[in-house]
């Protein structure tokens, strides 16, 4: 027989793993499956590595989804696809998943206020839990009624309905944003709010409101537009063209709007930031693609994913997940400057 008809090597078990580290099958399980800690030395748990990578030997992880009952899936709900934060969002979620053999599916909400239907004939039988990133707190009727287990990402606190959240200082986030345009003299400001009802939006403009309302002489319009250049572009134009003193600066709920808030500045005429300052939020890659580059508030959109694939990973396995807030970042360029007013 020649020797490319040699059969394969037998592939190494954990029987293996166990006879050649000098521990029992069970520790083998204990230090590959990540929960030796507290019940196997440290030393004996990199003995196992150690001798499982030696021999190749690679976990059969479709045999123990069998016996666990699991199918080490998770679901992504998300607002819309076409949103490069979501997208960020699921690399984040993504990464962590694979480094435990994991899989996500990405699946959209309608404009993240629902309903969003069961995307299975049976979602407890196709996945091991859900992590839903900004939506509204009815979007999800359907996936709850399926009793598995719910990690929530920028999402409101006041509701317990989650296992896990994970949430972004959103608030702290507006109130950079309006001490920005403050501290340059900006008094007559205009929110160029989002349509979409949703907590995270709604955190938004309460902070800039109570920001803004701290300071002697600011005034501070709402306007709201759904989320695309164009309508941010028509709010902002309306704004504009109405009587009364212009506004010296326009806050926008992200980038996108704020992208249509500066197309509205020039189609009068006036000058970003000279005339008119403007912010964004969320710093997309839109953010330095215009002229003047925005203003904005950088999210950590992959680290939220990250902590959000953790803590359903906690939660699977009986352990308590953090609930924590992960700080934002005012990023300053070129759509501000001191009021001309001031």
């Amino acid at each position: 027989m020649s020797s490319a008809q040699q059969p394969a090597p037998p592939r190494p078990t954990s029987r293996d793993v166990a006879r050649t580290a000098g521990v029992s099958q069970a520790t083998v399980s204990l230090v590959l499956g990540d929960k030796w800690r507290g019940r196997v030395s440290a030393a004996t748990a990199e003995r196992v590595r150690d001798s499982a990578r030696d021999l190749g030997y690679r976990p059969n992880h479709a045999a123990r989804s069998l016996r666990l009952g699991r199918t080490r899936t998770a679901l992504l709900v998300v607002p819309a696809l076409t949103n490069e934060f979501f997208a960020r969002v699921y690399t984040g979620a993504a990464g962590v998943a694979a480094e435990h053999d994991f899989g996500v599916v990405l699946y959209p909400s309608p404009d993240g206020t629902g309903p969003a239907r069961d995307p299975f004939a049976s979602a407890r039988a196709a996945l091991d839990g859900v992590i839903a990133s900004s939506m509204a707190a009815d979007a999800l009727g359907a996936l709850r009624g399926a009793d598995l287990p719910l990690v929530m990402l920028d999402s409101d606190p006041e509701d317990h309905g989650a296992a896990a959240r994970v949430n972004l200082d959103i608030a702290d986030g507006m109130r950079q944003v309006a001490g920005h345009l403050l501290t340059l003299g900006h008094r007559r400001l205009v929110h160029l709010a989002s349509a979409v009802d949703t907590w995270t939006f709604a955190a938004r403009a309460r902070a800039l409101r109570e920001t803004v309302r701290g300071t002697p002489g600011a005034v501070l319009h709402t306007v709201t537009a759904p989320l695309d250049v164009r309508a941010g572009r028509e709010a902002a134009e309306a704004v504009l063209a109405s009587s009364g003193p212009s506004p010296t600066a326009i806050v926008c709920d992200d980038d996108i709007l704020a992208a249509g808030a500066c197309k509205a500045v020039r189609r009068r005429g006036l000058r970003v930031p000279d005339d008119i300052s403007v912010t964004g939020f969320d710093d997309l890659a839109l953010a330095t693609a215009v002229e003047p580059e925005l203003t904005t508030v950088r999210l950590p959109a992959e680290q939220v994913g990250e902590q959000g694939m953790r803590a359903l990973l906690d939660v699977l396995e009986g352990r308590p997940a953090e609930h924590r807030d992960l700080p934002v970042q005012l990023v300053v360029r070129g759509s501000t400057a001191p009021s001309a007013t001031a």
